[in-house]
């Protein structure tokens, strides 16, 4: 049996570097199917190999389903993210979690009313049962400080687009 470890929670001292310091990088390369459109027919493919995913349109959007999307995927890294994030932070308060959490992302493929193109939003929902209510929320709190997705939808992100 493999036993699995919690990341410490010394991965929140402050670092006082020049310039951002990665501390995991990958690569997920995204190749259009039979359609030549990704989202409808394509495949996304980690350099680890881990990742190894069919692309589907959702019928919602026009088109046959049967696969993921971009906009689960992006749900399950914020919400996997998030709940990472709230580990480490109570670990760093020597808090207590209950042994049950969950946390459910919602996200939607949106019209945007100021360009009329189009937008991501999202909505976190987290359940800590069986922990007092105040406590609670401010665990909530330090985590969203936290988490890298919960600032990226604050401030956005650091992103390049290359020609190659």
């Amino acid at each position: 049996m493999i036993s699995l470890a919690t990341p410490p929670a010394g991965l929140l001292a402050p670092y006082s570097g020049e310039g951002i310091l990665p501390l995991y990088t990958t690569t997920v390369a995204v190749s259009g199917g039979e359609a030549r459109h990704a989202r409808a027919s394509g495949r996304a493919v980690s350099d680890d190999g881990n990742l190894d995913l069919v692309l589907r349109q959702p019928k919602e959007l026009g088109g046959d389903g049967g696969g993921t999307n971009s906009q689960q995927l992006f749900a399950a890294g914020f919400a996997s993210c998030f709940h990472g994030a709230m580990t480490i932070a109570a670990a760093s308060k020597r808090m207590r979690l209950p042994p049950h959490i969950d946390i459910a992302a919602t996200v939607s493929f949106a019209r945007d009313p100021v360009d009329g193109l189009f937008l991501i939003v999202a909505e976190l929902e987290v359940s800590l049962p069986q922990m007092d209510a105040c406590e609670a929320a401010a665990l909530v709190a330090e985590t969203q400080r936290i988490c890298p997705y919960s600032k990226m939808s604050r401030v956005g992100m650091n992103a390049t687009v290359k020609f190659v």
